[in-house]
């Protein structure tokens, strides 16, 4: 092997990826993550203490989970084994969990398991961790990308403490960056906007930014590349977002909660984060429908309207040019006036008839086609609104079981400020009409 390498110029040490020749031997040399691993962090008062529970990292890719996991395993005398989840069966397990058994009989200490992507296990090898965990056979240390509440056994997690690991912001990626030249003795052929690129561009990935530095180093420039040459070397890095996964949820949620808050800008782009991420335009129409309907509802009638508007013209322009008809019904949304008051009416109906059970409707507004209907009381009494002076009867269409009840509570904004006027001129005829029924 060393006759390959040298074969082929290089030594083995130059063979290896930038990143992993970079990756820290302490882990105060770990970047972005000082709310773990600093005196006041969890991972820091730990090592502090001389103790070290089982852990579940959270976090994005190239965060730095598995360097964290083995750099505890040295600081904390512990064997370092390591598994991933993709790859991993329930005969691994049982080998790993014997191998560890026996370090421990042998005096040799204890087993830091890290499982890369422990989400993926199905329920129960996640079951067959917690016998070991308990009698120490092994310190657990699980990574995931996806949010452990929803993934893992709950009893899993009740014996494992989920440390979130942040995305690296631009501070830590530039820290990376610097080790590398460091490293390469050599500054990045960068000028300073296309640094600044290719720190985006990693989009808070370390590995990824450490990866596309070394194709940088490779090219052997002499003179700074600026960011048109720097996209056209390393290409464009895809957005992290996974489509049917916990940033499917955190985006949408972030549009809705935009457009609800009136934030045109903050909306568009979340718009434009879900739709360069790959997201599938009509869920997003399917979701402005909603947000429509709950969120504006009758302050303004036309936005369910622009809403319904917007798929129609996506499908009949298809991508890219139909996403501009997304925009315009983003924007029309969250410059809308804002009523939640028929998604709270509606909540309160459906909460009242659970309460009240199905009880029939009262007599005079039943129609009364057969004799016995008639004879019954069907239809008696009812007032034709139509016919009455002010096209309104103010008659009762409750249940008579029940008293009259108010769930819908129209605000001040848009539209609903003249359905307001109509509604108080509605309880003041019902209020003239009992009057007038009881004198």
């Amino acid at each position: 092997m060393d006759t390959l390498f040298k074969a082929a110029g290089m030594d083995k040490e130059v063979a290896r990826p930038l990143a992993d020749r970079l990756r820290p031997v302490r882990l105060k040399e770990v970047v972005g993550q000082s709310h773990l691993i600093g005196a006041n962090g969890p991972l820091g008062r730990m090592l502090a203490q001389g103790r070290l529970a089982s852990l579940v990292f959270w976090g994005p890719p190239g965060t730095g989970k598995t360097t964290i996991a083995r750099l505890l395993a040295a600081e904390g005398n512990l064997y370092f084994e390591q598994i991933s989840a993709i790859f991993s069966g329930v005969a691994d397990l049982r080998r790993v969990f014997e191998a560890a058994r026996r370090r421990r009989e042998d005096g040799q200490g204890g087993t830091l398991l890290f499982v890369d992507e422990i989400h993926r296990f199905n329920r129960a090898q996640q079951d067959s961790f917690l016998p070991v965990m308990e009698d120490g056979t092994i310190v657990l240390v699980g990574a995931t990308t996806e949010n452990p509440s929803f993934e893992l056994n709950a009893a899993l997690l009740s014996r494992a403490q989920v440390l979130v690991v942040h995305r690296l912001d631009d501070e830590a990626l530039e820290a990376l960056l610097q080790r590398a030249e460091t490293r390469e003795v050599r500054p990045l052929p960068l000028d300073k906007h296309a640094r600044e690129a290719l720190r985006a561009m990693a989009d808070g990935d370390g590995r990824a930014v450490l990866n596309m530095a070394e194709e940088v180093f490779a090219l052997g420039a002499v003179d700074a590349l600026d960011g048109k040459a720097l996209i056209e070397i390393v290409q464009r890095r895809a957005p992290l977002y996974d489509k049917g996964r916990e940033e499917h949820y955190n985006l949408i949620s972030a549009l809705h909660k935009s457009v609800r808050g009136s934030d045109t800008d903050a909306s568009l782009y979340w718009l434009a984060r879900m739709l360069a991420g790959g997201e599938d335009p009509l869920y997003i129409v399917r979701r402005l429908v909603r947000m429509a309907v709950e969120d504006i509802g009758l302050a303004d009638p036309q936005a369910l309207t622009q809403a319904l508007a917007a798929r129609e013209a996506y499908e009949f322009i298809g991508s890219p040019e139909g996403e501009l008809a997304l925009a315009q019904a983003v924007i029309y949304l969250a410059t809308a006036p804002k009523s939640n008051a028929a998604y709270m009416a509606f909540k309160a109906s459906t909460a009242h008839v659970r309460e009240t059970g199905s009880l029939p409707p009262p007599a005079h507004i039943l129609n009364a086609p057969t004799r016995l209907m008639k004879d019954l009381g069907y239809g008696e009494g009812y007032v034709y609104d139509h016919n009455t002076a002010e096209g309104f009867s103010g008659q009762s269409y409750f249940p008579d079981a029940i008293e009259r009840q108010t769930f819908y509570q129209p605000g001040a904004h848009g539209f609903e400020k003249k359905i307001t006027h109509r509604l108080n001129r509605w309880n003041s005829l019902r209020e003239k009409n009992k009057k007038e029924s009881a004198s």
